[in-house]
């Protein structure tokens, strides 16, 4: 393996961050972020990014709020 750099690693993070690189771009982008703190970071905050839309995803709406819209629509 060699060090892909920060360009390559950058352009390839959102597509890291989903396991959607080949094997070989993967273990590529993961050998350079283990050695480069800047893209390091970005992963980080990458990662924060999903973690925090999951987790707002999976909340619901108050029943009267649903009861109310559901209203509206029909």
């Amino acid at each position: 393996m060699t060090d892909c750099g920060c360009d390559k690693a950058k352009a390839e993070l959102e597509e890291y961050l989903h396991r959607e690189l080949s094997d070989e771009d993967f273990r590529d982008v993961s050998e350079h972020l283990e050695h480069c703190d800047d893209c390091t970071g970005e992963h980080l905050v990458g990662i924060t990014m999903i973690v925090k839309m999951q987790k707002a995803c999976q909340e619901t709406a108050p029943d009267e709020l649903r009861s109310a819209i559901m209203s509206k629509l029909s």
